[in-house]
Formats: structure tokens, C-alpha cells, sequence
């Protein structure tokens, strides 16, 4: 099996306060892949990014990166991992083409100007790239700070809360860049609050609260486990209680007996393929139905009620 690109194992972090910002993480990342880190604000993400990225001191813990432990050796693994930050944090004053070129410097790699302008083609930032960074609005800011992390050709990428105030449109251009990086053959590690963005992007997706790892797992996998199926069928007429023959289905009477509720499935289809079955039990045994509301359950739902179990 091949070695992770990015392996953490019991990674602690408690403040001088007492805050324990994370808490006894293990994760293990895969090369090629986006893996998200869905948590609420607070939850450790920015803490877990900025530890592999030198920016944090761990309290416990090892990170070991390309095969290399980090606490013995880390220039020769830094040199190959790019942050894009949650903050802008950069010199406004700078000209955009000038500020990518000197990044890349910062990283050891040689004055390359054929890859600052591929890089910032990529990001639509060429027609910029003379123009002050103060200048450009907040959408084109972030997308300076991506190439800038793109500057030094990192083979591991973190994308901290990378789409967040930019519009609709900025941000499903982002989608198409990070997905040809993946193409590439770059691993993307991103932090998001917008649940629809892991549901599009990510292969696998982490679930983090209160500085501890809830969930890994592949999106389709956990979709599949914890993914529910839910339809509302309103009646003709209305029931006392389900019928017998209908005892085989999760049905529960609703609205005065005049809809059936089903709750089932596990993501995959198979409850739409109930839901079909059910309806011909249903005209089987003579009751008539006038509206079926079919409703699977999103990547969103299934956060949500994580963060509600770990409460």
C-alpha cells in the first residue's frame, strides 16, 4: 500500500489559556486526493492546517509529511506544501505579478516567469498582474493568495476556507481550478463552511468539533451509511393507524392520518426503490393517494446531525 503523503497521529494542541484546540487527531491523507475538513467556527481546523504548515507548535503529536517527520525535518517537506490562508494577509502595496514571483523566491525555487504567467492565466490574474493588490476586488484578492501558494509547485495544497466572500460565480470557477490541480496530480486539503462545496469537490470528508475528529470517510461511503431517504405521501382518505401489510416499511401516520411518512433508505437508491415498492402496496390494498414529496438527504443533513449527536 502506498505511504500516505500526509499522516498525523495523536496531534495535541491545549493554549496557555487551557484551551485545548485539538484534540488527539489521527488522519491520514491519501496523494491525488481532496479531502475536506467540515467543521463549525472554533472547531480546529485553521489550528490543524497552520500545525503542518509550521505556523502552530504542536503540544503532542506527530506529523510526518512525504515521509518525513516534520519536528526533525521541516524545511525539506515545507518547501513542497502551499497555504492559501483564511485571512488576506499580504503586502496590498505590491504589484500582483511581482508579489507571485517573490513567493516563489521565498521557497528556494529559481526565478521562473513562464510559470508565474501560467499560474496566473490559470486564475485569470494575468490582465492584473501590474496592478496593485490593494486594487482588485476581495474575489480577485483570493485568488491572488491562491497563486500565490501555487508559486513553488507544492505537491500538497491547504485551502483554508478558500471560496469564503466571493460570489456564486468566483466560487465555482475556484471549483474548476482546484479540480484540474487535482489533475495535475496536487493533494488539496480544504476547510469549508459551505457543505455543497465538499459535496462537489472532495473525495473524502473529515468531520471535526471541539478540536476532535468525529468522522473520516469517502463522501459516496458515508453518504451511503448515514444518507437517508424521506417521502411524504399525502392520502385520499385518512388512516387510524398503518396497515398491516404495510408493516414491512418505516411508515409513520401524519396530519391527521392523511399522510404517510417514510423514513429509510441508506443513500445508495435503495429508498426511492422502496418508496416505488411502497406505492404499489399501497394501491395493492386499496388506498388511494392524490402526492408523493420524495426527499434524499445532502451531505449538509448528515453534518448537521453529527454536530447535533456530538452536542
Amino acid at each position: 500500500m502506498q505511504e500516505p503523503i500526509l499522516e498525523i497521529t495523536g496531534l495535541t494542541k491545549v493554549y496557555s489559556g487551557g484551551s485545548k484546540a485539538l484534540d488527539n487527531v489521527d488522519l491520514k491523507i491519501r496523494k491525488g486526493e481532496i479531502f475536506a475538513l467540515l467543521g463549525p467556527n472554533g472547531a480546529g481546523k485553521t489550528t490543524l492546517i497552520g500545525a503542518v504548515c509550521g505556523l502552530v507548535r504542536p503540544t503532542a503529536g506527530t506529523i510526518r509529511a512525504f515521509g518525513v517527520d516534520l519536528a526533525r525535518d521541516w524545511r525539506a517537506a515545507r518547501s513542497r506544501i502551499g497555504l492559501v490562508p483564511q485571512e488576506l494577509s499580504t503586502d496590498m502595496f505590491e504589484p500582483v505579478g511581482r508579489a507571485v514571483a517573490f513567493s516563489r523566491g521565498l521557497f528556494g525555487r529559481p526565478a521562473d516567469p513562464a510559470r508565474i504567467e501560467e499560474i496566473l492565466r490559470s486564475l485569470s490574474l494575468w490582465d492584473k498582474r501590474d496592478e496593485q493588490i490593494r486594487k482588485l476586488s476581495g474575489g480577485m484578492k483570493r485568488r491572488v493568495l491562491i497563486a500565490k501558494a501555487l508559486s513553488h509547485d507544492p505537491d500538497l495544497l491547504f485551502l483554508d476556507e478558500p471560496t469564503a466572500g466571493v460570489d456564486v460565480e468566483l466560487r465555482r470557477d475556484m471549483w474548476r481550478q482546484i479540480s484540474i490541480l487535482r489533475d495535475q496530480g496536487v493533494t488539496v486539503i480544504l476547510t469549508t463552511h459551505y457543505i455543497d462545496e465538499a459535496e462537489v469537490m472532495a473525495d473524502r470528508v473529515g468531520v471535526i468539533r471541539d478540536g476532535r475528529l468525529l468522522m473520516v470517510d469517502d463522501k459516496h461511503a458515508m453518504m451511503a451509511r448515514l444518507g437517508r431517504t424521506e417521502a411524504h405521501i399525502t392520502l385520499a382518505q385518512p388512516l387510524d393507524a398503518v396497515p398491516a401489510h404495510l408493516a414491512a416499511y418505516p411508515l409513520t401516520i401524519a396530519g391527521g392520518g392523511l399522510e404517510l411518512v417514510y423514513r429509510g433508505g441508506d443513500g445508495t437508491g435503495r429508498g426511492k426503490k422502496d418508496v416505488a415498492d411502497l406505492t404499489k402496496a399501497l394501491t395493492a390494498g386499496g388506498i388511494d393517494y392524490v402526492g408523493i414529496d420524495i426527499r434524499e438527504s445532502t451531505l449538509e443533513d448528515i453534518f448537521v446531525d453529527l454536530m447535533g449527536e456530538s452536542a
